[in-house]
């Protein structure tokens, strides 16, 4: 897949964090499909990561970042949808392993949990890696079959 559209999404917690990300993964050149809410007032995390994981799971976009306070709640939710490998990420080694070993298709950040640079690091080194493939599709492979 080729597409350079990612989806987008987070809870009230993270709206500043997702417009930054946002801005971010422009200006490396992907469009940023953000799904997520613009006003303050609380907003249910596993809404918002279906929403971003149905347009992944779909193809109409390749990747998803999703953010909340912790990453943790939105990540639960977006792996909740058949076709999703959705790991939560605050530093970049295991953003960029998530993609090279277990062909994850989201990211998940807490807006609480690292700062604004942490996290354009974090998106950054999983956007940049690719999967390995290999020992690592088997594997892949069975966590596919565990949604069958």
């Amino acid at each position: 897949m080729t597409s350079k559209r990612i989806a987008l999404s987070s809870d009230h917690a993270a709206i500043e964090l997702r417009q930054k990300v946002a801005a971010h993964i422009a200006s490396l050149g992907w469009e940023a499909v953000d799904v997520g809410p613009t006003t303050p007032e609380s907003t249910p995390y596993p809404e918002r990561g279906a929403e971003a994981a149905q347009l992944v799971a779909s193809g109409d976009c390749r990747f998803g970042i999703v953010l909340c306070g912790t990453g943790q709640g939105i990540m639960m939710a977006a792996n909740k949808v058949k076709g999703i490998r959705c790991g939560v990420c605050s530093e970049g080694f295991s953003a960029r392993m998530i993609r090279q070993h277990n062909d994850a298709n989201m990211l998940s950040i807490g807006a609480r949990v690292v700062g604004e640079s942490l996290a354009l690091e974090i998106v950054e080194a999983f956007l940049g890696a690719e999967f390995e493939g290999g020992r690592h599709a088997t594997r892949v492979d069975m966590i596919k079959a565990l949604e069958a």
